[in-house]
């Protein structure tokens, strides 16, 4: 039961930092392109990538912190359902060749960043 209490808390933290940081991006660079979701995503890619091989290399996340951080905070934090209904919107609107740069973008960006958190964890 407390794991689950870490992980709501966490969980809560993360959509509030979301939705800050996604509206100050949106903010920054316009709404014309999914500027705020993808940068929220490629933050917990390279989060998740880092935190998660950081973890299987060392003892010092303890898996009550690591559930609570990943599932809670970064689940929270990122958003699968944003991006796809913001490129739904986007092919719905007709700017076919937005929604597959969103798509592209968001993947190979997400994966990459994924990567180098990695990498970040393993030369720590």
């Amino acid at each position: 039961m407390e794991q689950l209490v870490y992980i709501a808390l966490l969980g809560a933290l993360g959509c509030l930092c979301r939705y800050f940081l996604s509206g100050f991006v949106y903010q920054v660079f316009g709404t014309s392109f999914p500027y705020g979701t993808l940068a929220v995503n490629l933050i917990g890619a390279f989060l998740i990538g880092l935190i998660m091989e950081f973890s299987v290399r060392s003892a010092a996340i303890p898996p009550t912190l690591r559930f609570a951080i990943t599932i809670g905070f970064l689940g929270g934090l990122t958003t699968f359902s944003t991006f796809s209904f913001e490129t739904f919107r986007l092919l719905e609107d007709g700017a076919l060749l937005i929604a597959i740069v969103n798509v592209l973008v968001s993947v190979v960006a997400c994966l990459t960043c994924t990567w180098i958190g990695i990498m970040v964890a393993r030369a720590l």
